[in-house]
C-alpha cells in the first residue's frame, strides 16, 4: 500500500518532493522521486510484500515502461506464471508491482479485467509519450488528476495539491452540493474545481504530444439477472468465493490482523482468519461507554470462539483535539462519522498490525440496509400530488407540507439525502449564500445516483438500489472513509468481501436472492452455520457514534469555535442559519446528520484558503 504522485509536463515539476511529503503517512517506509525529464513520478511505500524487491517507481529493463502503483493485486501469483510462460522475465522474488508493470508491457488496457485486487496505478510509455492509469472496480483506492497548464497532475489524494504553489483553490460549487446533501463528495468532483476523481472501474489516457485525455470505464455494474445460484448450493458456493477471496487476501510479509465488530461481516472475516493462520488472529474492536452503541461483548465472544488475541480500545478517549485531528488528515470533507472511530482504532492496531481485513462491502454486495426494501412501487402518484406541489411551491401551501405531495423516484431521492432541490427543511439553499445557491445547481443533487439507477432499468426496484450504491454510498463513502482513516497511519486495510470471487458471486444473484426473508440472507445463513447466534439474531448495528453526547461533551469546544468563525472559514454559507443549525443541534432539535457534516466542512475548510 503506497502513495502516488505524477506529473507530466506541468510547471510544478519541481514542487513533486513537496507535493510527496503530504502522502508520507500512505508509505512511511520509502519515499522516492524519479525525474524522467518532462515526467515525474514519486512514490511513498508502505512495505508489505516482496520488503526488499518491490521498490518503486518500478521500469522495465529496456527503459520504455515505469510504474507507480497504490494498492494489491491478490492474483499476482497466477498472472506471474502466465506472464513468465509467454516469455516474460522477472527481476523481483514476488513483486506483485512487475507483474502489473509487465502485464501491462504485455496485454495493454486488456490487462484490468484480469486484475482481482485494490489499485490505482499509472504506467508512462516513454517511446509514445502516453501516460496510461486505472482504478479498481469499485473504487477502493483513490486517483486525483488534474489536467492544467497543458500538462498532467495525479495523485493519491487530494492533499498533493494543496502543496503545489499558486495550484487553482476555487471550490466546486457541485462538489460541495453532493457533500451537504450526502456526506461525501461523488466522482468526478473533488472539492477543488480544477481536479477531479478518476471513478472506479475507469482507465485514463493522457497524450503528452497534444495534451489529450481520455477516459474509458473498463467494467460497469452488470444488470442483474433473472435469476441466481441453485438455492440448495447457494451457501456452499457463498463459503467458496469468500474462502478463496480471504485466502489470496492473506499474501503479506507483515504481520496481519482483522477488525472486529462482531457483527456478521467482520466476524466471518475472523473465522475465515482463523481457518488458515497458524497463531491466533490479532482483532481489534472499539468499545463506547453507551450501551446503544456498543458491540464490544459480541466482538469479544467471536474472538474467544476462534482463539484469537484480541485487543480493545476506548472511544470515550476520542477528545475534542483527537476530532479535530483526525478531520485535518482528510483530503476533502468526509462526513460519516465512523470516519473517527475508524482514524482512532487505525492508529491502535498499527501498533500491532501493518495489515487489518475488515469486513466492508458486505452490506452493499448482499443486501444489508432496509432501503434497499424501498422501491419506487411503493410510492404511487396520487391525483393531489401535482396541484398540492404547484401550491407549495407558490406559497400558499407550508412547505412542510411537501413530502405528502412526493411519490416514485422522487421520493426514494428525498429520503436518500439530508438536503435537496426541495422547500422546507430539506431545501439545500438554506445554508448557503445567496451567491453560492445560485451556483450549486441544486436539481443535480446526487445525479450520479439517478444516473446509476436508470442504467439498470426503467424501474427503480431493489436491484437497480443495490447496484447504484456500489459507486456512490460504497466507493465514495465506506471505501474513501476506510482508506483515508487507515493510511494516515500507514496501516493497510484489506477488504475480502470485494474480492473478485465474492464480487463475481454476489453479482450473479438477483436482489430477491439477497433479500429473501429478510436482509443480507445468504450472509446471514452462513452465519448460522458457523457464527453465535449472538452475531446473526439481533438487530442490525452499524458502526454507530452518540454524536448528540459528544457534541454536548468532548467535542463541543472544538464545535463552538468552529461554528463561531464561520463567517470568515466558509463565507459561502449562510452564517445565521448555520449558528441556528448548531444551537438546534446541541439541544437535539435538528439533523446530528447534518449538524455534523456542517462541522466537518467548517473543521477542514479552516486554514485551506479555499475561494468560492
Amino acid at each position: 500500500m503506497c502513495g502516488i504522485l505524477g506529473m507530466v509536463g506541468t510547471p510544478w515539476l519541481e514542487a513533486a518532493p513537496l507535493a510527496l511529503a503530504t502522502l508520507r503517512s500512505r508509505g512511511p517506509d520509502e519515499q522516492t522521486t524519479l525525474n524522467l525529464g518532462e515526467t515525474v513520478f514519486c512514490h511513498t511505500r508502505l512495505a508489505v510484500t516482496d520488503l526488499l524487491g518491490g521498490h518503486q517507481p518500478m521500469r522495465t529493463v529496456d527503459g520504455r515502461y515505469t510504474i507507480i502503483f497504490n494498492g494489491e493485486i491478490y492474483n499476482a501469483p497466477a498472472l506471474r506464471k502466465e506472464l513468465e510462460a509467454s516469455g516474460e522475465i522477472f527481476l523481483t522474488d514476488h513483486s506483485d508491482t512487475e507483474v502489473l508493470l509487465l502485464g501491462y508491457r504485455a496485454w495493454g488496457a486488456a490487462i484490468l479485467p484480469r486484475l482481482d485486487g485494490m489499485f490505482a496505478f499509472a504506467v508512462w510509455d516513454a517511446r509514445t509519450r502516453r501516460l496510461f492509469a486505472a482504478r479498481d472496480r469499485v473504487g477502493i483506492k483513490p486517483f486525483m488528476y488534474a489536467a492544467v497548464a497543458g500538462g498532467l497532475v495525479f495523485a493519491s489524494t487530494l492533499a498533493p495539491f494543496f502543496a503545489l504553489p499558486d495550484f487553482p483553490r476555487q471550490i466546486d460549487p457541485e462538489a460541495l452540493r453532493d457533500y451537504l446533501a450526502f456526506q461525501t463528495v461523488l466522482a468526478p468532483q473533488t472539492f477543488l474545481r480544477d481536479v477531479r476523481q478518476l471513478p472506479p472501474a475507469h482507465s485514463l489516457v493522457f497524450d503528452a504530444d497534444n495534451a489529450q485525455l481520455t477516459l474509458t470505464a473498463w467494467w460497469r455494474v452488470p444488470p442483474a439477472p433473472a435469476a441466481g445460484d441453485s438455492p440448495e448450493h447457494l451457501i456452499a458456493d457463498a463459503d467458496a468465493a469468500i474462502r478463496e477471496s480471504v485466502t489470496r487476501q492473506l499474501m503479506a510479509d507483515v504481520p496481519l490482523g482483522a477488525f472486529l465488530s462482531g457483527g456478521i461481516d467482520s466476524s466471518l472475516m475472523v473465522k475465515y482468519l482463523s481457518e488458515q493462520s497458524r497463531t491466533p488472529v490479532r482483532t481489534f474492536s472499539m468499545r463506547f461507554s453507551d450501551d446503544q452503541f456498543d458491540e464490544s461483548r459480541h466482538a469479544r465472544a467471536v474472538a474467544a470462539l476462534f482463539g484469537c488475541e484480541h485487543h480493545e480500545f476506548s472511544a470515550p478517549d476520542v477528545t475534542g483535539d483527537y476530532f479535530a485531528g483526525a478531520i485535518a488528515d482528510l483530503d476533502q470533507p468526509l462526513a460519516d462519522p465512523a470516519y473517527v472511530m475508524t482514524h482512532a482504532l487505525s492508529r491502535l492496531t498499527r501498533e500491532h498490525v501493518t495489515v487489518a481485513i475488515s469486513g466492508d462491502g458486505g452490506d452493499e454486495l448482499f443486501g444489508g440496509y432496509a432501503r434497499f426494501l424501498k422501491t419506487a412501487d411503493q410510492y404511487p402518484a396520487k391525483v393531489w400530488h401535482a396541484p398540492m406541489r404547484r401550491l407549495i411551491d407558490a406559497g400558499l401551501l407550508p412547505a412542510a407540507l411537501l413530502r405528502r405531495t412526493l411519490s416514485g423516484g422522487e421520493m426514494l431521492h428525498y429520503q436518500r439525502v439530508e438536503l435537496g432541490p426541495w422547500p422546507g427543511r430539506k431545501d439545500l439553499r438554506q445554508l448557503l449564500s445567496p451567491g453560492m445557491a445560485a451556483r450549486v445547481r441544486p436539481e443535480k443533487t446526487l445525479a450520479l445516483w439517478r444516473e446509476l439507477l436508470a442504467e439498470q432499468g426503467p424501474e427503480i426496484n431493489s436491484d437497480a438500489l443495490m447496484r447504484a450504491d456500489l459507486w456512490t454510498y460504497l466507493s465514495e463513502n465506506c471505501l474513501g472513509k476506510t482508506d483515508r482513516a487507515s493510511m494516515a497511519h500507514g496501516l493497510e486495510v484489506r477488504v475480502p468481501l470485494l474480492g473478485q470471487p465474492v464480487i463475481d458471486f454476489a453479482l450473479r444473484q438477483p436482489a430477491a436472492v439477497h433479500l429473501k426473508g429478510g436482509l443480507k440472507s445468504i450472509l446471514t445463513g452462513l452465519a448460522r452455520k458457523e457464527l453465535p447466534e449472538t452475531v446473526w439474531n439481533r438487530e442490525k448495528h452499524g458502526f454507530s457514534v452518540p454524536l448528540h453526547r459528544y457534541f454536548n461533551a468532548e467535542w463541543q469546544g472544538v464545535a463552538d469555535d468552529a461554528f463561531a468563525r464561520c463567517a470568515t472559514i466558509a463565507p459561502f454559507l449562510n452564517a445565521s442559519a448555520v449558528h441556528a443549525l448548531w444551537s438546534d443541534g446541541k439541544a437535539g432539535k435538528a439533523s446530528r446528520r447534518l449538524v455534523y457534516t456542517v462541522l466537518v466542512l467548517l473543521l477542514w475548510l479552516d486554514g485551506k484558503g479555499m475561494v468560492a
